[in-house]
């Protein structure tokens, strides 16, 4: 965890109470949990900017860190064509128990923001280029799948920074299947 980290999972209150105490501005609209893109979809309203899914990914033979990747909600991908395109090894989703022991969140709360959870080095984070150099705000789960926080791409990468993760800007493969 980083040095700053609590023991415990942050909450999404001590997450946005960081976030404020750093002076970055975030809007958060609470709703009904929701474990989709079609589900958020449906429940977000008029929330200005780009919405995201994310993968947490772990290495299929176990070497290495996992992988957390944000894109943009409607993208296709392949999770191998993914590895490549980040040169990871070969990659499966990953588990519900360590996605939890590595980010503090179930599954459907999945969240860059996790990464406050996360020890620097740990987990690889990676974010869809059109993410950070298009839209004004950018949706992600404030730790919770009943809430959605709109940031600045820029704050949202300089509080990773801030947290001694190093996020990689990608451009995603073509879409060739899955994801």
């Amino acid at each position: 965890m980083p040095k700053d980290a609590p023991a415990a999972p942050e909450t999404p209150e001590g997450l946005l109470a960081r976030l404020a105490a750093l002076g970055i501005a975030a809007r958060t609209v609470r709703h009904a949990p929701v474990f989709t893109v079609a589900e958020s979809r449906a429940l977000r309203g008029a929330l200005p900017g780009a919405h995201t899914k994310n993968l947490f990914l772990a290495p299929a033979r176990g070497e290495g860190p996992f992988l957390l990747v944000t894109l943009e909600e409607e993208r296709r991908v392949s999770i191998n064509a993914l590895a490549r395109a980040l040169g990871a090894p070969r990659l499966v989703m990953g588990s519900a128990a360590q996605l939890l022991a590595a980010l503090g969140v179930p599954p459907g709360s999945v969240t860059p923001l996790a990464l406050v959870n996360a020890r620097p080095g740990s987990v690889r984070f990676a974010i869809e280029r059109a993410l950070v150099e298009g839209p004004e705000l950018v949706w992600v789960h404030p730790l919770t799948n009943a809430a959605s926080t709109g940031l600045r791409p820029a704050d949202l990468l300089g509080f990773l920074r801030h947290l001694g993760h190093a996020p990689e800007v990608f451009d995603p493969p073509p879409a060739a299947g899955a994801a």
